[in-house]
């Protein structure tokens, strides 16, 4: 579980912290949040907790049940499929737009975004690579100038942000992720939007396309360990899930060859 960091109120802390455990597989698809057991670790009340599930049930990153709690949203492929078709129409918007909100200020973030992607791509860094590929499409969001935009694609984001490092297991998917990447910066800031929207609209139905196939597996997967394990297996593999590992574990049984 991460630290209270100082931002602005106790339940944003707790909700960023939420957040970012979900997004990195602390908490497991399907798993509980326990408001006591936060509150404990926390060493704060239950209401800043309870506001902060509320958030993350609003933005679809968790479930409610009624007299069972909150538990992290178990995604399928369709609604991986809905997140990226939202996302390529907000990009988009951004992209054409770009021309507009494309201060001297952005151009050097745009340009250092570059280096450093493909400064972590010859590291074969590939987690810090994904947190650089994160700030690019936020940049190229915010060049939309339109701040309903920005706040949307924030929350759109969240929902598919845990899965994005599977869309690179593939060596020539990370090789490729990387010249896409360069092609979209530098027509961005030749003012070829066209170009660049094209090139962006490819890059992000690929990533669609190799998550849902990376989810398929997965739920395959399970329900074949399910279909065929005996009783005491099948309660092993129950609790499995519900551990936090289990993200971590099933992933590596899922994720395409690195040389696919």
């Amino acid at each position: 579980m991460s630290q209270i960091r100082r931002i602005t109120t106790i339940k944003q802390q707790v909700y960023e912290i939420l957040r970012d455990d979900i997004c990195s597989g602390v908490y497991a698809p399907g798993q509980q949040i326990q408001e006591t057991e936060l509150s404990k670790k926390l060493e704060i009340s239950r209401s800043p907790i309870r506001e902060a599930l509320r958030q993350l049930v609003s933005e679809g990153l968790a479930v409610e049940y009624p007299n069972r709690g909150v538990f992290v949203k178990t995604y399928t492929p369709k609604d991986i499929e809905d997140v990226f078709d939202l996302r390529i129409l907000l990009e988009s918007y951004a992209i054409m737009r770009s021309g507009n909100c494309l201060t001297l200020e952005k151009h050097h973030e745009l340009n250092d975004c570059m280096e450093r992607l493909k400064t972590y791509h010859s590291q074969d860094d590939i987690q810090r690579y994904v947190e650089e590929d994160t700030l690019l499409h936020q940049l190229l969001i915010q060049l939309s100038g339109n701040n309903l935009v920005i706040s949307t694609y924030e929350r759109v984001y969240a929902m598919v942000q845990r899965f994005r490092i599977y869309s690179l297991k593939s060596r020539k998917r990370f090789d490729d992720s990387l010249t896409e990447h360069i092609q979209i910066i530098q027509n961005v800031l030749a003012g070829n939007v066209k170009e660049a929207d094209r090139i962006n609209r490819e890059h992000l139905l690929l990533a669609k396309d190799t998550i849902i196939v990376y989810l398929d597996r997965c739920i395959r997967l399970m329900y074949f360990h399910t279909k065929t394990a005996g009783a005491p297996a099948k309660r092993a593999i129950s609790q499995i899930r519900r551990d936090s590992s289990f993200f971590h574990i099933i992933s590596q049984s899922c994720i395409l060859p690195i040389n696919g």
